[in-house]
């Protein structure tokens, strides 16, 4: 199969280079292995910088581990202090605290790290805040 490279420049050329890697994989030819390998290096930077992945806000773990343990926020009271604070951390509000972080890595049986507030995430809500 004879077929050029597309550079990505928006979502039509994206939508135009998956067709050319369809075409690129139905291939018997060998040459266009290489060709389809760099056509999806090409086509996975596009989507990397067009929907650049984020890190789960500390709020939306605790709420994701709730949902699925079946749990209430009057269940998180043990682990996070009072009521009060169990809405503050849901809310956005309040960062965790390392005690609470322990609790809830004990409970749930994961990493600590990913109950750490990302710094820019920190960093903006000061702003916003200011």
């Amino acid at each position: 199969m004879k077929a050029t490279l597309i550079v990505i420049q928006n979502d039509a050329d994206h939508a135009a280079a998956k067709g050319l890697v369809e075409k690129l994989m139905a291939s018997r030819d060998p040459k266009d292995g290489a060709r389809l390998a760099a056509q999806a290096q090409l086509i996975e930077a596009y989507e990397r910088n067009r929907w650049p992945r984020r890190a789960p806000a500390p709020a939306e773990i605790v709420t994701w581990l709730m949902e699925e343990h079946g749990l209430s926020r009057a269940d998180l009271v043990p682990l996070l202090g009072t009521a009060s604070r169990v809405s503050e951390v849901l809310g956005g509000k309040l960062d965790l605290s390392m005690t609470m972080i322990q609790r809830l890595r004990t409970r749930f049986h994961i990493s600590a790290d990913s109950l750490l507030p990302q710094a820019t995430d920190r960093n903006a809500r000061k702003r916003a805040a200011a």
